[in-house]
């Protein structure tokens, strides 16, 4: 097929080459527009822009869709179908009818639960034991369209949203395949009613761990705020990111060292710390992040 791409970050990049080697024609790749990042403020090119420019592929990054030009634009393009997955902009009716098969949504949750922004991390946040991904056919509304095909996955018990993020971005990049091979035979599934839950995008206010809450909850906490932002708790006056963690067996004072294997103390049970980040170093493992910063049962977060 003639398809439009649409996608920003790391995890629509496997989407992309899956497209491309599936032997589907790629018409034109969108995505957010270059932004100062690193020490040196300069313009980065997002991981789709870096990835499509590789390919010889055409990259557009219009900061808006709205304007008669932009919508000309993507309709001249005369595209089969467009392939969205976490692209960052609102696409209006008139984008959304370009395409003739119309646009497809890669939606890394099993709808209608967790619409919206952070689905990987929520579903995490939330305890839920199972999550998958959703090819879906846009609409106006959020997250509202009609599923074609879906696909679910169980949540490890230790997994970290980083580590989701990851099966799920190979796993959508497999389906999208599998979809567009047979478009024309796929029955819309619309979305019931019942069951919907909303995604809202991380807040970094939501990063500090509370220890006097259960460890089940400060587990699920940590894991999903990995990498990014980061759940944080303070010890000796620094600030330390926790990254990787597992419920462990142990009671103490909240945010007490229980032992030398970095448990920890919560307002009922324990977590043991497995991955950890002191301010401006980068991430280590248990062992390695001990060896310069030592800690001893008794000390306390």
């Amino acid at each position: 097929m003639r398809v439009i791409f649409m996608g920003t970050p790391d995890f629509s990049v496997p989407v992309l080459e899956a497209l491309v080697d599936a032997g589907h024609e790629i018409a034109a790749v969108y995505c957010q527009p270059p932004r100062p990042a690193g020490r040196g403020k300069k313009d980065r090119p997002t991981p789709v822009h870096a990835r499509a420019v590789k390919l010889g592929l055409e990259v557009r990054h219009p900061v808006s869709l709205k304007t008669p030009e932009a919508q000309e634009e993507f309709a001249a393009l005369g595209a089969d179908v467009a392939v969205v997955v976490a692209y960052g902009l609102i696409l209006p009716q008139v984008i959304l009818d370009a395409p003739a098969k119309g646009c497809l949504n890669i939606h890394a949750s099993l709808l209608p639960r967790w619409r919206g922004a952070a689905p990987i991390h929520r579903a995490i946040m939330a305890g839920d034991e199972e999550t998958g991904i959703c090819i879906m056919q846009m609409e106006a509304g959020l997250d509202t369209g009609p599923v074609l095909l879906r696909e679910g996955t169980a949540i490890g018990e230790e997994e970290t949203t980083a580590q989701l993020h990851d099966r799920l971005s190979e796993m959508g990049a497999s389906l999208i395949v599998t979809a567009l091979r047979h478009l024309d035979g796929l029955s819309p599934d619309v979305q019931p009613d019942e069951g919907v839950t909303y995604a809202s995008k991380i807040d970094k206010a939501e990063a500090r761990i509370d220890w006097s809450r259960p460890a089940v909850e400060v587990d699920r906490q940590i894991r999903g705020l990995s990498p990014f932002p980061g759940a944080w708790s303070e010890l000796n006056g620094q600030r330390v990111k926790l990254l990787a963690s597992r419920l462990a067996e142990g009671q103490g004072e909240p945010g007490e060292v229980l032992a030398e294997n970095l448990t920890i103390a919560c307002g009922s049970g324990a977590v043991e710390l497995l991955r950890l980040q002191r301010a401006g170093k980068g991430a280590q493992d248990r062992e390695i992040f001990l060896r310069g910063f030592a800690m001893k049962p008794g000390d306390s977060f």
